[in-house]
């Protein structure tokens, strides 16, 4: 199943009626879809165009004709990709080599997943209002805390002004010393870690832009960013340790700072190869210890 596809299914519960008969429709038949018209399919459903317009921007589309051309994507997509890519999860006993097999099946599903789900003008305007920072805060707990450490150990070899916080208290005071001009960056995987949701409320409020990379589907924290980014959102179960979605949200990191280098490349190409020359530099002065 495709990751809007996933979402709707999954968000189905939370929705109201009228939004629920039209998520039901959409998963019937979603081929279909593809080829209404507005009008068409709210008749179908009983309910109004708005109601699919508002139906449509509530899953972070700009619109009905957007959620089709992203749907479409995905079908032709799903349909060129082999039955067996879907995510595997951890079974007792498997040999190793097929545990390689299925860790490579779900890395590059979740990157594949992922890629369909990028909005290209979101993404723009999250590197421009980086490559703008005077200051960045990066916030993140648990696993997310590591792909927040990934993108402060990127973003300070360019010279970024930036920190990334794991503990939910410096979250909340630095986020209070925040203004106009600074980004505040939350990572949640379910956009529902409370910690996050504060720390990037209280950035918010004390006049910083704000980003949020969380995996797609309704949830606070996209609710309350600027701009949400999102990931692949396909992988579920405590077994699996949160492992193909962190590679989906170090593609996207990736993907920014390559971004972000490439906007800037005369300011931050300097700066990343005296980074690197220094630490080479210094390693050779211990004997190459690291």
């Amino acid at each position: 199943m495709s990751p809007i596809l996933h979402a709707l299914e999954h968000e189905s519960p939370k929705l109201s009626q009228m939004e629920r008969k039209l998520a039901e429709r959409i998963l019937s038949s979603p081929s279909e879809i593809v080829h209404m018209g507005i009008t068409e399919l709210a008749e179908q459903c009983g309910i109004s165009p708005a109601t699919v317009t508002r139906f449509c921007k509530a899953f972070h589309f700009k619109g009905f004709p957007d959620f089709k051309v992203k749907l479409a994507s995905e079908i032709a997509h799903s349909d060129a990709t082999p039955q067996d890519g879907s995510y595997q999860d951890i079974v007792a006993g498997n040999p190793l080599s097929v545990i390689v097999e299925a860790m490579q099946a779900n890395h590059l599903a979740s990157i594949r997943d992922t890629t369909s789900l990028l909005d290209i003008d979101r993404l723009q305007a999250a590197v421009d209002l980086l490559c703008r920072a005077r200051r960045v805060d990066l916030y993140g707990m648990a696993t997310s805390s590591i792909v927040a450490q990934d993108f402060y150990q990127k973003l300070i070899r360019i010279g970024v002004n930036c920190t990334a916080f794991a503990d939910s208290h410096m979250q909340i005071t630095s986020a209070s010393t925040l203004s106009a001009g600074d980004v505040a960056f939350a990572i949640s995987y379910s956009g529902e870690t409370p910690e996050t949701i504060d720390a990037l409320t209280c950035a918010g409020a004390s006049g910083a832009s704000t980003i949020a990379l969380t995996s797609y589907g309704s949830s606070r924290l996209a609710t309350l960013a600027d701009i949400p980014l999102f990931s692949s959102s396909l992988e579920q179960g405590m077994r699996r340790g949160d492992m193909a979605s962190r590679i989906a949200q170090l593609h996207i990191i990736d993907i920014l700072f390559t971004g972000m280098v490439s906007t800037r490349f005369g300011d931050f190409i300097p700066k990343l190869e005296q980074s690197y020359l220094n630490v080479q530099h210094y390693r050779h002065k211990r004997g190459g210890q690291s």
